[in-house]
């Protein structure tokens, strides 16, 4: 079976297509870091929301998504966002956790998988 790799680097793929799975690698808010957590999440949804369209799929065929926030006391500020934007009756498999990230400027990260 045939693997697509699509913003490959030498460390790691943007999106990987394996038949009809589609893999989006952990995301942060490249156009907003340092915004609020509300601010960061809608940056990564809609980065996000690019990916899968050029990968040939949508939000509403979400499988399973892992989120990760600096601080649990923004989770509800986070969920706003997220509520807003996952598709009604296509919600995915989820966890978030808090977590520590690999720069102080971002306080959320989302990876997702999703059908074609």
């Amino acid at each position: 079976m045939i693997i697509q790799r699509m913003h490959a680097s030498d460390r790691m793929s943007q999106v990987v297509v394996h038949g009809n799975t589609v893999y989006i690698a952990g995301q942060v808010a490249s156009g907003a870091p340092g915004g609020t957590v509300a601010e960061q999440t809608r940056d990564i949804l809609k980065r996000i929301d690019g990916y899968l369209a050029e990968a040939g799929t949508d939000k509403s065929k979400l499988l399973s998504a892992n989120l990760w926030i600096t601080d649990m006391a923004k989770f509800a500020e986070m969920n706003a966002v997220w509520d807003s934007w996952v598709s009604p009756d296509n919600t995915p498999c989820r966890a978030c956790v808090e977590a520590k990230l690999a720069s102080d400027k971002y306080d959320v990260e989302i990876m997702l998988i999703a059908a074609k």
